[in-house]
Protein backbone atom coordinates (compact mmCIF):
# COMPACT_ATOMS: atom_id res chain seq x y z
CA UNK A 1 0.00 0.00 0.00
CA UNK A 2 1.34 3.61 -0.91
CA UNK A 3 1.08 6.52 1.57
CA UNK A 4 0.94 4.60 4.61
CA UNK A 5 0.28 6.60 7.87
CA UNK A 6 0.23 3.47 9.95
CA UNK A 7 3.32 1.28 10.17
CA UNK A 8 3.58 -1.69 13.01
CA UNK A 9 6.03 -4.18 13.06
CA UNK A 10 7.04 -6.73 15.32
CA UNK A 11 5.08 -5.26 18.16
CA UNK A 12 5.23 -6.79 21.44
CA UNK A 13 3.58 -5.67 24.66
CA UNK A 14 3.93 -7.67 27.93
CA UNK A 15 2.55 -6.71 31.07
CA UNK A 16 3.33 -7.37 34.88
CA UNK A 17 6.90 -8.47 34.47
CA UNK A 18 8.73 -10.45 31.26
CA UNK A 19 7.68 -12.35 28.36
CA UNK A 20 7.82 -15.28 31.02
CA UNK A 21 6.14 -14.20 34.43
CA UNK A 22 3.85 -11.52 32.96
CA UNK A 23 0.87 -11.67 30.37
CA UNK A 24 1.47 -11.42 26.78
CA UNK A 25 -1.00 -8.97 25.68
CA UNK A 26 0.96 -8.22 22.19
CA UNK A 27 2.91 -11.04 20.31
CA UNK A 28 5.17 -9.89 17.31
CA UNK A 29 2.09 -7.79 15.68
CA UNK A 30 2.64 -6.16 11.54
CA UNK A 31 0.14 -3.86 10.48
CA UNK A 32 -0.36 -0.90 7.68
CA UNK A 33 -2.62 1.17 7.00
CA UNK A 34 -2.84 3.45 4.07
CA UNK A 35 -4.55 6.61 3.82
CA UNK A 36 -8.39 7.04 4.01
CA UNK A 37 -8.19 3.64 4.59
CA UNK A 38 -11.01 2.01 6.90
CA UNK A 39 -9.62 -0.91 8.57
CA UNK A 40 -11.58 -2.92 11.51
CA UNK A 41 -10.06 -5.24 13.75
CA UNK A 42 -12.20 -8.20 15.15
CA UNK A 43 -11.93 -10.19 18.68
CA UNK A 44 -12.97 -10.75 21.85
CA UNK A 45 -12.50 -8.63 25.28
CA UNK A 46 -9.09 -9.33 26.08
CA UNK A 47 -7.89 -10.47 22.77
CA UNK A 48 -5.29 -7.47 22.53
CA UNK A 49 -7.48 -4.78 20.61
CA UNK A 50 -7.36 -1.72 22.92
CA UNK A 51 -3.86 -2.70 23.75
CA UNK A 52 -2.83 -1.95 20.17
CA UNK A 53 -4.62 0.84 19.43
CA UNK A 54 -3.13 3.05 22.51
CA UNK A 55 0.38 1.82 21.65
CA UNK A 56 -0.51 3.42 18.42
CA UNK A 57 -1.62 6.90 19.74
CA UNK A 58 1.17 6.81 21.96
CA UNK A 59 -0.55 6.36 24.85
CA UNK A 60 1.45 3.56 26.44
CA UNK A 61 4.92 1.91 24.88
CA UNK A 62 5.75 -1.06 23.62
CA UNK A 63 7.69 -3.83 24.91
CA UNK A 64 9.86 -4.19 22.00
CA UNK A 65 8.77 -3.65 18.19
CA UNK A 66 8.53 -0.62 16.21
CA UNK A 67 5.54 1.87 15.35
CA UNK A 68 5.31 4.99 12.99
CA UNK A 69 2.47 7.35 12.68
CA UNK A 70 2.61 9.49 9.67
CA UNK A 71 6.24 8.81 9.13
CA UNK A 72 7.20 9.06 12.65
CA UNK A 73 9.11 6.59 15.02
CA UNK A 74 7.32 7.06 18.00
CA UNK A 75 10.19 5.46 19.67
CA UNK A 76 12.10 9.01 18.90
CA UNK A 77 9.46 11.04 20.52
CA UNK A 78 9.24 12.49 24.00
CA UNK A 79 5.55 12.65 25.97
CA UNK A 80 5.71 16.24 25.23
CA UNK A 81 5.79 15.28 21.54
CA UNK A 82 3.92 12.41 21.73
CA UNK A 83 0.90 14.62 23.39
CA UNK A 84 1.42 17.44 20.38
CA UNK A 85 1.09 14.28 17.61
CA UNK A 86 -2.17 13.62 19.25
CA UNK A 87 -3.70 16.46 19.66
CA UNK A 88 -3.16 17.22 16.11
CA UNK A 89 -2.54 13.74 13.33
CA UNK A 90 -4.92 11.63 15.69
CA UNK A 91 -8.25 11.58 16.52
CA UNK A 92 -9.38 9.06 19.22
CA UNK A 93 -13.11 7.73 19.57
CA UNK A 94 -13.29 5.95 23.27
CA UNK A 95 -15.85 3.18 24.15
CA UNK A 96 -17.58 5.43 26.79
CA UNK A 97 -17.57 8.06 25.11
CA UNK A 98 -15.05 9.94 27.59
CA UNK A 99 -16.87 13.21 27.30
CA UNK A 100 -16.32 15.79 30.08
CA UNK A 101 -19.09 16.35 31.74
CA UNK A 102 -18.91 20.08 32.86
CA UNK A 103 -18.90 21.06 29.25
CA UNK A 104 -21.65 20.82 26.76
CA UNK A 105 -21.72 19.39 23.43
CA UNK A 106 -20.05 22.38 21.75
CA UNK A 107 -17.62 22.86 24.08
CA UNK A 108 -16.34 19.26 24.22
CA UNK A 109 -16.09 19.51 20.18
CA UNK A 110 -14.51 22.84 20.37
CA UNK A 111 -11.85 22.15 23.13
CA UNK A 112 -10.10 19.59 20.68
CA UNK A 113 -10.20 21.81 17.94
CA UNK A 114 -8.79 24.45 20.38
CA UNK A 115 -5.97 21.79 20.98
CA UNK A 116 -5.59 21.51 18.16
CA UNK A 117 -4.82 25.04 17.14
CA UNK A 118 -7.79 25.31 14.97
CA UNK A 119 -10.43 26.63 16.68
CA UNK A 120 -13.51 27.88 14.87
CA UNK A 121 -16.93 28.35 16.53
CA UNK A 122 -18.46 28.13 12.84
CA UNK A 123 -16.97 24.82 12.18
CA UNK A 124 -17.57 23.13 15.22
CA UNK A 125 -21.47 24.10 14.93
CA UNK A 126 -21.28 22.89 11.32
CA UNK A 127 -19.50 19.40 12.69
CA UNK A 128 -22.28 19.28 14.93
CA UNK A 129 -25.01 19.75 12.86
CA UNK A 130 -23.50 17.12 9.97
CA UNK A 131 -23.36 14.49 12.68
CA UNK A 132 -27.22 15.13 13.66
CA UNK A 133 -27.02 17.38 16.41
CA UNK A 134 -28.01 20.64 15.47
CA UNK A 135 -30.10 22.45 18.07
CA UNK A 136 -28.52 19.61 20.81
CA UNK A 137 -25.22 21.99 21.42
CA UNK A 138 -25.72 23.20 24.61
CA UNK A 139 -26.41 20.63 26.11
CA UNK A 140 -24.28 18.78 28.09
CA UNK A 141 -23.62 14.91 28.12
CA UNK A 142 -25.62 13.88 31.23
CA UNK A 143 -28.90 15.31 28.93
CA UNK A 144 -28.08 13.54 25.65
CA UNK A 145 -28.51 9.71 25.20
CA UNK A 146 -25.94 7.10 24.42
CA UNK A 147 -25.71 7.29 20.80
CA UNK A 148 -25.68 10.96 21.21
CA UNK A 149 -22.79 11.32 23.31
CA UNK A 150 -20.99 9.05 20.66
CA UNK A 151 -22.10 11.96 17.86
CA UNK A 152 -20.18 14.02 20.35
CA UNK A 153 -17.07 11.65 20.21
CA UNK A 154 -17.30 11.34 16.64
CA UNK A 155 -17.17 14.75 15.96
CA UNK A 156 -14.87 15.73 18.82
CA UNK A 157 -12.36 12.95 16.64
CA UNK A 158 -12.76 14.57 13.14
CA UNK A 159 -13.29 18.34 13.55
CA UNK A 160 -9.42 18.50 13.67
CA UNK A 161 -9.09 16.85 10.09
CA UNK A 162 -6.75 14.34 11.95
CA UNK A 163 -4.58 11.77 9.32
CA UNK A 164 -5.94 8.87 11.63
CA UNK A 165 -8.91 8.05 13.98
CA UNK A 166 -8.69 5.57 16.47
CA UNK A 167 -12.09 4.35 17.51
CA UNK A 168 -12.34 1.46 20.64
CA UNK A 169 -15.48 -0.21 20.45
CA UNK A 170 -17.35 2.23 19.05
CA UNK A 171 -20.81 0.82 19.28
CA UNK A 172 -20.28 -1.65 22.04
CA UNK A 173 -22.52 0.34 24.40
CA UNK A 174 -25.51 1.35 21.60
CA UNK A 175 -28.50 -1.06 20.60
CA UNK A 176 -27.75 -2.77 16.60
CA UNK A 177 -29.81 0.14 14.66
CA UNK A 178 -28.50 3.08 16.42
CA UNK A 179 -24.45 1.09 16.65
CA UNK A 180 -25.47 0.75 12.54
CA UNK A 181 -25.78 5.09 12.35
CA UNK A 182 -22.54 5.14 14.22
CA UNK A 183 -20.60 2.94 11.79
CA UNK A 184 -22.36 4.63 8.61
CA UNK A 185 -21.26 8.42 10.18
CA UNK A 186 -17.92 7.68 11.27
CA UNK A 187 -16.84 5.64 8.16
CA UNK A 188 -18.31 7.84 5.89
CA UNK A 189 -16.92 11.05 7.68
CA UNK A 190 -13.28 9.53 7.34
CA UNK A 191 -13.68 8.68 3.84
CA UNK A 192 -15.11 12.31 2.47
CA UNK A 193 -12.03 13.70 4.84
CA UNK A 194 -9.43 11.11 3.58
CA UNK A 195 -9.00 10.19 7.19
CA UNK A 196 -7.32 6.52 7.80
CA UNK A 197 -9.71 4.61 10.66
CA UNK A 198 -8.61 1.81 12.40
CA UNK A 199 -12.19 0.80 15.14
CA UNK A 200 -11.26 -1.84 17.24
CA UNK A 201 -14.55 -3.82 17.77
CA UNK A 202 -16.28 -7.64 18.61
CA UNK A 203 -19.23 -7.22 16.52
CA UNK A 204 -19.51 -8.35 12.94
CA UNK A 205 -21.51 -5.28 12.10
CA UNK A 206 -18.34 -3.38 11.29
CA UNK A 207 -17.57 -5.56 8.68
CA UNK A 208 -19.83 -4.13 6.34
CA UNK A 209 -18.27 -0.76 6.48
CA UNK A 210 -14.68 -1.69 6.71
CA UNK A 211 -12.40 -1.86 3.08
CA UNK A 212 -10.53 -4.75 5.39
CA UNK A 213 -10.94 -7.18 7.96
CA UNK A 214 -7.79 -8.48 10.81
CA UNK A 215 -9.25 -10.40 13.05
CA UNK A 216 -6.73 -10.47 17.01
CA UNK A 217 -6.75 -13.97 18.80
CA UNK A 218 -4.73 -13.88 22.10
CA UNK A 219 -2.85 -10.82 21.43
CA UNK A 220 -1.76 -12.24 17.57
CA UNK A 221 -3.53 -11.12 14.25
CA UNK A 222 -4.85 -14.57 12.59
CA UNK A 223 -6.59 -13.52 9.69
CA UNK A 224 -7.02 -11.12 7.02
CA UNK A 225 -9.12 -10.28 4.41
CA UNK A 226 -10.08 -7.42 1.98
CA UNK A 227 -13.63 -6.49 1.66
CA UNK A 228 -15.27 -5.00 -1.36
CA UNK A 229 -16.11 -1.60 0.13
CA UNK A 230 -15.64 1.02 -2.65
CA UNK A 231 -12.97 3.38 -1.83
CA UNK A 232 -12.89 7.08 -2.36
Amino acid sequence: MADKVVRVADLWKYYDGDSQNGVEALRGVNIEIARGEVVALFGKSGSGKSTLLNLIAGLDRPTKGFIEVNGKDLRMLDETRRTRMRRTEIGFVFQFFNLISTLTAFENVHLSSELAKKADRAKTKEILASVGLAGMENRYPHELSGGEQQRVAIARAIIKEPLLVLADEPTGNLDTQTGTHILELLTSRCREGKMSLLMATHTPLASEFADRILTMVDGVIREEFVTDQPRP
